[in-house]
C-alpha cells in the first residue's frame, strides 16, 4: 500500500495549535521551501531553570499580547526569503495541525510585515503530511474551505 495515501493533506494555509502556548487559531502559511517554521514573537528574556533554558516572549498576532514561556533549544542563523541572515531563538513546542500533533522547532522572528503570523517550514511537515497548494483550510474545519486558482 502506498504510505503517501494515509498522510493528511494540507492546504497552502491552515489553522494551527500551539497548545503549550495557549495559543489557538493561528493562521499559518504552509512553506515547504522554508526549512524551519517561525513565529511571530519578540523576546523578552532568557530563563534558567534547574538545567533548562528557557525563553519569554511576547506574541501579538491576533491584537492581543500573549506572553509565552517555551524550552530554548538554539540561537541560529536563520536565512529569511529576502536573503538576509538573522540570528533567531529557536523553541521546541508541541504544535496541532488538524488533529496532528508533532514536537515541532520554531524560530521566534519579527514577522510583523508578512501577511501570516506563522511560517510552517518542512522540517514540520516531512513525513506527516502531504501539500495541496491549490487549497486552503483543509485541515481547519472551522473555515469555508476556498479553492486557490493555482498561478
Amino acid at each position: 500500500m502506498d504510505k503517501t495515501r494515509e498522510l493528511p493533506v494540507v492546504g497552502w494555509r491552515e489553522l494551527v495549535d500551539l497548545p503549550d502556548l495557549n495559543l489557538s487559531g493561528i493562521p499559518a502559511k504552509i512553506d515547504s521551501g522554508a526549512r524551519t517554521s517561525s513565529l511571530h514573537g519578540r523576546v523578552i528574556e532568557e530563563i534558567v531553570r534547574g538545567d533548562k533554558k528557557f525563553v519569554r516572549f511576547s506574541v501579538d498576532w491576533d491584537g492581543i499580547e500573549h506572553v509565552c514561556e517555551a524550552v530554548h533549544v538554539d540561537i541560529r542563523g536563520i536565512t529569511s526569503s529576502n536573503g538576509d541572515t538573522q540570528r533567531r531563538y529557536v523553541i521546541k513546542t508541541p504544535l496541532k495541525i488538524g488533529t496532528t500533533q508533532l514536537r515541532a522547532e520554531i524560530s521566534l522572528a519579527d514577522r510583523s510585515d508578512m501577511q501570516f503570523p506563522m511560517l510552517i517550514g518542512r522540517s514540520s511537515l516531512r513525513r506527516r503530511f502531504l501539500i495541496d497548494s491549490g487549497h486552503s483550510w483543509l485541515q481547519s474545519p472551522q473555515i469555508k474551505r476556498v479553492k486557490q486558482r493555482k498561478t
